[in-house]
């Protein structure tokens, strides 16, 4: 199993704990971005830098994932394809997705586009909270002690 990060918008403090897990438990991390990153020296942890673009960070991600890799994004289209290959997504707030609410959420996010492009001000999301950071991590820990 590897863990793969969709790191151009994964805050610092999840790419922290992502850090000590890996370091821990011994398992591969790799961070893909579009810009160069800073990673703690470690023979389990490492970045990969794309060619700046749009979704070529993802591309890399699915190109290669292997069935039951864990993937770290928020990134709703690129869930969906890391689903389709049979890995895991954890969404730095700490949310599962899967087969059973991809859909529904790509659905949400294709309306919210809509109304952005109609002009009405939906805003952002909200700072990430402690009890999201907490959750990340309870949900990080179960799934590397049942997957190693």
């Amino acid at each position: 199993m590897h863990i793969w990060v969709d790191a151009d918008a994964c805050p610092r403090v999840i790419k922290d704990i992502l850090f000590r897990a890996a370091t821990r438990t011994r398992i591969s991390l790799t961070l893909v971005a579009n810009q160069p990153l800073h990673v703690p020296p470690s023979p389990f942890i490492r970045s990969v830098q794309v060619p700046d673009g749009f979704d070529l960070a993802d591309n890399e991600i699915v190109k290669r994932l292997s069935t039951g890799d864990l993937v770290i994004t928020s990134d709703l289209p690129l869930a969906a394809e890391v689903i389709g290959k049979g890995g895991h997504v954890l969404s730095h707030r700490g949310e599962w997705f899967s087969a059973a609410n991809i859909r529904p959420l790509l659905n949400m996010r294709d309306f919210m586009d809509n109304l952005r492009a109609s002009g009405v001000q939906t805003g952002g999301p909200p700072p990430m909270s402690h009890s999201e950071r907490q959750a990340f991590a309870g949900h990080l820990d179960r799934f590397l002690a049942s997957h190693t």
